[in-house]
């Protein structure tokens, strides 16, 4: 098959404790834009681009990341040009978030929302 039948992805759904509070702390602290919320989900736009955030309520012990040799690995990446910032906010904001490190000319660091899925911010700086 030489072209996918896939345009893009759509969405990706992240499972949370309770949609109140995750409701607020993407918004608020993440900065994302809340376009729909119904009784059992909340959708939210990332800025510009076409991937859509989708929040949905669970009580059952589930997360958005994943285990590789009982170690916790996210699924979810987000690019921030201002890397450093962004790092700064998300420690001024309570959020459980690890040092950032990087490998190679690619910086990173991984941080938890409210209801404990890890994931990743990152951004490239090409080195001389």
């Amino acid at each position: 098959m030489s072209k996918s039948f896939i345009e893009q992805v759509h969405y990706i759904r992240i499972p949370v404790k309770d949609l109140e509070l995750s409701t607020t702390w993407y918004r608020d602290v993440l900065g994302f834009q809340e376009l729909n919320k119904a009784e059992k989900l909340v959708t939210f736009k990332v800025n510009e681009g076409p991937l859509l955030l989708i929040l949905v309520p669970t009580d059952d012990e589930t997360f958005s990341h994943f285990t590789i040799d009982k170690d916790h690995e996210f699924s979810i990446g987000f690019t921030s040009p201002e890397l450093s910032k962004f790092h700064q906010h998300l420690i001024n904001n309570q959020v459980k978030v690890d040092h950032i490190k990087e490998d190679d000319g690619h910086f990173y660091f991984h941080f938890y929302d409210p209801s404990g899925n890890k994931l990743q911010a990152h951004w490239w700086v090409r080195l001389l």
